[in-house]
């Protein structure tokens, strides 16, 4: 029998022992994996939807409720400014390029967001399929948005009121699909996307008794945020000042907010990871328990085997080759574990239109998770394989059984 073929099956020998080992090992590399892949996306995903977006400007509030909301679209919004303010603001000398958008509606849990071609530039994203808006009521769908709401360009549907799922519908002002955006893994993909005159017309329709109303609507229009992109550095130091004196006007860095949501999400993060690390520690602990009174007990066929030509060090690699077994099974159910509950997650953010984790996702950290466990394991075989080594045949022998 090979030296893999004997330490499989003197490893199942003791299969409760063999199967306490494992589930230690499985479910403290599950929970490291988990973090991983859960993280690297949300991280990668965060600072892919900042990309372009120098500063916000919205409603005073929550800095970060305004990040999460005008730039994530994970929030309700903290209130709308003047449609004065984007005109006020492109004509700044330290601002390059202003986005407005306008939030209020959604459709199934997908936001409807009102906003200009302008913001589909900072992500580079383009159509996979039609044209983009080019007049009221016209709209196109991200790829996920599309995919899940089974919408294709030329279908119609009715805007729902308020970004949760069950607002009043406004029926007299339906939208007609005119495109669809490909697949960018950003925030784009999960939107539903319009001009921002179509946001007006539809509350507009919505609110206005007669004529008189609807002129007064008109004058008093309104976005909800402006993405804005700076000309020069220096405008960092002085523009957020500028913008938080105006009244009615707050200003937010999604650089300050999302470092400070990193800091908020990184404590909880690095107390799971402690406690995945536990695990695995508990885990390199038990299999050296394990490992060692095996050993001993073992000790008159070991030293049958030296007696039978085994040499020392056949006897210190079949105490390794039993801890390394036990690594590669941990880690196969681990890395299965970690993944299955990173997809299911996936879908469960999914089901409320939040960010997109795939259980597919691979991290290179992930390596050294592998790299650890096999690490520990060979730490944890080290002192029961040196006793295997050493073992005394001689006095095993004359020993009385």
């Amino acid at each position: 029998m090979s030296l893999a073929g004997l330490a499989w099956r003197l490893l199942w020998a003791r299969p409760l022992v063999a199967a306490l080992n494992l589930a230690l090992l499985a479910l403290g590399t599950g929970a490291m994996t988990l973090l991983l892949t859960v993280d690297a996306q949300v991280e990668r995903s965060l600072q892919r939807d900042l990309a372009g977006i120098d500063l916000v400007v919205g409603a005073k509030g929550s800095p970060l409720q305004l990040i999460l909301a005008g730039v994530f679209h994970l929030d309700v919004p903290t209130g709308n400014v003047p449609l004065q303010t984007e005109s006020l603001l492109r004509e700044h000398p330290l601002v390059a390029r202003v986005v407005p958008m306008a939030l209020g509606d959604s459709l199934r849990g997908y936001r409807i967001v009102g906003t200009s071609s302008e913001y589909l530039g900072l992500y580079g994203v383009r159509t996979a399929d039609g044209r983009l808006w080019s007049a009221p009521l016209e709209a196109v769908l991200g790829d996920r948005a599309a995919a899940e709401l089974g919408l294709g360009v030329g279908a119609r549907f009715v805007g729902s009121h308020g970004l949760g799922r069950d607002g009043e519908a406004h029926e007299a002002t339906p939208y007609t699909v005119v495109g669809r955006m490909a697949r960018c893994d950003c925030v784009v993909d999960r939107l539903v996307l319009t001009g921002v005159e179509s946001v007006w017309a539809v509350h507009e329709q919505a609110q206005a008794q007669d004529d008189d109303d609807l002129k007064a609507l008109r004058e008093e229009r309104e976005v909800t945020v402006l993405l804005v992109t700076y000309r020069s550095p220096i405008a960092a130091a002085t523009l957020p000042r500028w913008v938080n004196a105006q009244d009615a006007l707050q200003a937010a860095s999604p650089a300050v907010e999302s470092a400070r949501l990193f800091r908020l999400i990184g404590v909880g993060v690095d107390v799971l990871r402690g406690f995945a690390v536990l695990l695995l520690v508990v885990a390199g602990v038990s299999v050296f328990v394990a490992l060692l009174h095996a050993v001993r007990e073992r000790e008159p066929d070991l030293a049958m085997m030296r007696m039978l030509g085994a040499p020392p060090g056949r006897l210190a690699w079949l105490v390794t080759a039993e801890a390394l077994w036990l690594a590669a099974l941990g880690l196969v159910l681990g890395l299965a574990l970690g993944h299955g509950l990173t997809h299911l997650l996936g879908l469960m953010l999914a089901r409320d239109r939040s960010l997109a984790v795939h259980g597919l996702y691979w991290t290179p950290e992930e390596l050294w998770c592998i790299v650890g466990v096999l690490g520990l394991a060979l730490a944890a075989s080290a002192w029961p394989a040196w006793r295997a080594n050493r073992l005394d045949v001689t006095r095993l022998l004359q020993s009385p059984r």
